[in-house]
């Protein structure tokens, strides 16, 4: 799970930031002239693919004792069906299992 958040997640969210610092030493050295509305697009950009990639790492996760596959796609219903069932009454849930 940790691999899939850092790649999904943590590159994204890094590339978000960096967009400012890029920004900053493109417009100090009289490079090119960027609008701050693009800067802030583009970085907002990069933060939503952080936060895609971070609700996939989670979803992807194998809670088995055996590591899951490399992507981890075949425990996303899984643990979409356990997040699920976590918001209902505890009632409800142990008339289900039964």
């Amino acid at each position: 799970m940790a691999r899939r958040i850092f790649f999904t997640a943590g590159i994204p969210t890094i590339m978000g930031m960096s967009v400012f610092v890029i920004s900053y030493i493109i417009v100090t050295r009289n490079i090119a002239e960027i609008p701050p509305s693009s800067t802030i697009a583009i970085s907002a950009l990069f933060f939503l693919l952080g936060l895609g990639g971070l609700s996939f790492g989670i979803l992807s996760a194998s809670w088995d004792k055996e590591p899951g596959s490399f992507f981890g796609i075949e425990n996303i219903p899984l643990n979409i069906e356990r997040a699920k069932a976590a918001f209902k009454p505890a009632s409800q849930n142990f008339d289900e299992k039964k």
